[in-house]
């Protein structure tokens, strides 16, 4: 089974074949939420090769950027992701994935979410001290 070719907009928007755009590096932009609370995850890339083997084994398997190579997720760690739901945008250029977090956290840190620091924004942003714009936890 093979993706839907890309044809028009409409097509695209308001049809129901999944025809992936893939940028020019052939990545995808993946956000990984917990299915049951909802909270963000991480965010990842895919390739053609991994979104097809995470719609076929059920698990997240993401394209790693850094090392060039396929990654799925949990194989080492055990931080295993089962797929609960797939979604892609309306002109199918990103994804987003819901899943079951087993194993643990998400995060190589040890932590839940990969998204475990805030920016201080607005009022907040200006009162704090410093030259830098400031992270917090939490």
């Amino acid at each position: 089974m093979d993706f839907a070719p890309r044809t028009d907009k409409q097509q695209l928007e308001q049809g129901l074949a999944f025809a992936p755009k893939f940028d020019e590096n052939g990545l995808i932009p993946v956000i990984t939420v917990d299915a049951h609370n909802h909270q963000v995850l991480m965010m990842a890339y895919m390739n053609r090769e991994t979104l097809r083997m995470t719609l076929e084994i059920g698990e997240a398997v993401y394209w790693s950027r850094s090392r060039k190579e396929i990654w799925h997720k949990g194989k080492t760690s055990g931080q295993i992701q089962r797929v609960v739901e797939m979604r892609t945008d309306c002109d199918q250029d990103a994804i987003v994935l819901k899943v079951e977090q087993r194993g643990g956290g998400c995060c190589h840190t040890g932590s839940p979410s990969c998204f475990y620091r805030r920016v201080p924004v607005g009022a907040e942003l200006r009162a704090s001290q410093g030259e830098h714009f400031p992270l917090a936890t939490a």
